[in-house]
């Protein structure tokens, strides 16, 4: 994802009033006006979320419906766009997976889902990323077969509830909550509200992303936000939170630079999509999942306090470059510097010593395994 350019104006998410009312530092990203921060800074931010439960505003995403006859007819149009395996979505269900180019690239990843209710057997649930969002809708309107229609859902605003104590919180609203399971979705009322809950997020910790209709949007926040174990937490806390957990950033870590499976992204492509093919780039993805790849997403621990960040360059430990850091910063609860980046796959091993290139002077590091903190998603 990238920022607005100053001539295009600055859209602002239902949830903007509250934000401002939060004494929230607001920035523009990904064409929205967003909260990077609330008083109490990402330090506190992030390691409230890790401890209790942390709300954010995920309403610049993109929501949208793909409509057919049936569920085979939709999910059979939409795997000739992405590599996992919709068809066997089973209702209730969300996916991750990729858009992806002729030539295997990544153009956005996204979460797919399908309704558990028997009369919307023919949709399917997509969000995608805020940035990519008006060019992924071109994209489905194009490719698309007939008899499927894409239906936007910008009349919703989207939360995400994060931490271990999400459950307890979401419970008081709504029981149904916490039966679910990781990467369920189900249709229920939060506090008297119509949404639509998938047990899932971008911070490593359990928690929900709760779909409502924008006009509910302001008063679900606040009566979220009434529990005292929960906090509004910003784009900077969520950054370093999904960091940690070792997930990749659009425009980041994954583009049209990188396929699935240099970006380490294999898990997401099941293995009747591996044999049978009939995506965009699958030659390609075929012949990397058996020959392996020329360079590799790994995590990367540098020593001291000095964070190294995205474009940071990568060494050998004879100064040879061997590849380059997409995302870096520090990890509140490592309490030190982490880093993403790719690197030629001869480097891919944990705790190969390699050198990064911080303004100039050399920063011994390793690279690690990822996540960097446990993930505490609820099997």
């Amino acid at each position: 994802m990238s920022e607005s350019n100053s001539d295009t104006p600055i859209l602002k998410t239902p949830l903007y009033a509250e934000h401002v009312a939060l004494s929230a530092r607001m920035v523009p990203f990904a064409g929205y006006d967003m909260p990077v921060q609330y008083p109490t800074g990402i330090l506190n931010e992030h390691l409230w979320t890790r401890e209790s439960a942390g709300l954010f505003d995920v309403s610049h995403m993109g929501q949208a419906e793909l409509i057919g006859s049936d569920h085979a007819t939709v999910a059979k149009a939409l795997e000739t766009l992405v590599p996992a395996d919709i068809l066997n979505i089973k209702p209730g269900q969300q996916r991750y997976s990729q858009f992806l180019n002729e030539q295997g690239s990544i153009l956005d990843d996204l979460m797919i889902s399908r309704p558990v209710e028997p009369e919307a057997d023919g949709k399917l649930i997509l969000v995608v990323n805020a940035g990519c969002k008006e060019a992924d809708y071109k994209h489905l309107a194009q490719k698309l077969p007939a008899g499927i229609t894409l239906k936007r859902r910008d009349d919703l605003a989207l939360f995400a509830l994060q931490g271990p104590k999400a459950e307890e919180v979401l419970g008081t609203f709504a029981p149904e909550a916490k039966e679910m399971g990781f990467m369920s979705v189900r249709s229920f009322k939060v506090a008297g509200f119509d949404c639509t809950v998938s047990r899932s997020g971008y911070t490593g910790e359990d928690g929900y992303e709760i779909s409502v209709s924008a006009d509910h949007a302001g008063a679900l926040w606040n009566k979220i936000l009434s529990n005292p174990v929960v906090k509004p937490v910003g784009l900077g806390a969520r950054d370093s939170l999904r960091l940690e957990a070792g997930l990749c950033l659009y425009g980041h870590d994954i583009d049209t630079g990188t396929s699935p499976i240099e970006a380490g992204l294999n898990w997401s492509i099941q293995k009747r999509r591996r044999e049978e093919g009939g995506f965009p780039g699958y030659e390609r993805i075929a012949k990397e999942l058996t020959d392996g790849t020329s360079k590799i997403r790994v995590g990367i621990l540098p020593e001291g306090r000095a964070p190294a960040r995205e474009g940071t360059i990568i060494t050998d430990t004879d100064g040879n470059e061997i590849g380059v850091v997409t995302s870096g910063g520090f990890g509140p609860s490592l309490n030190g510097p982490l880093a993403m980046g790719y690197v030629a796959s001869g480097f891919k091993q944990v705790d190969t010593p390699v050198i990064l290139v911080v303004r100039g002077k050399p920063v011994p590091a390793k690279i690690a395994a990822m996540p960097f903190v446990p993930n505490h998603y609820k099997r």
